[in-house]
């Protein structure tokens, strides 16, 4: 592969999401710190939203939690393509298609061309970026890019991220990690262990 690799603007977009809603709304580790579910979930997907450039707007309870519940549902789909599990991962982005009624639509921007969207069966917030991230998702398995989706590999870190690097050879959710990592072997090699 030459060059990043290179989703369109839509389905950069709704993966950035998914990995924001995972990372954001489940429980584990980051950077070696524990996550706990947010207590207050709305708050959580307003952060979300914000983080990948969305208006943030006030999130209703109810798009809150359904946004949790299929951010846990999504974790699935990272851990399983990072492991190689592709079935798995297929069989849980086929049932997400399903329960958000993902749509394909062709919408067209300001002075942009055509592109495929995916909506759910209304405009609620949780709907759309739920069909959307369930779609981006699919879309990403179903092509050669499903080994771009990861899991940190930094000890105590669980969270995802989708690698867009020119050799596919991410391996961590953030610089901080990647430091962190190497600190930790360079004080290794520094003072090895006594017999």
């Amino acid at each position: 592969m030459t060059g990043q690799v290179s989703f369109d603007s839509h389905t950069r977009s709704v993966l950035a999401a998914a990995v924001e809603y995972v990372n954001r709304l489940t429980p584990g580790y980051s950077g070696g710190s524990p996550v706990t579910t947010p207590a207050d979930e709305a708050q959580a997907v307003a952060e979300a939203l914000a983080a990948i450039g969305y208006p943030q707007s006030a999130v209703r309870r109810a798009d809150a939690k359904r946004l949790a519940e299929l951010a846990g549902r999504m974790r699935i789909v990272f851990e399983a393509a990072h492991t190689g599990d592709l079935d798995r991962a297929a069989t849980e982005v086929n049932a997400l298609l399903l329960d958000t009624n993902a749509r394909p639509q062709l919408d067209r921007g300001k002075d942009r061309p055509w592109s495929l969207h995916f909506h759910g069966p209304n405009d609620e917030l949780a709907n759309g970026w739920a069909a959307g991230c369930s779609a981006g998702l699919a879309i990403a398995l179903g092509s050669d890019l499903a080994g771009r989706l990861g899991v940190c590999a930094a000890p105590q870190c669980d969270r995802v991220f989708v690698d867009v690097s020119r050799n596919a050879q991410r391996r961590f959710c953030s610089p901080q990690c990647q430091s962190r990592v190497k600190a930790a072997t360079h004080r290794a090699r520094q003072h090895p262990p006594t017999p």
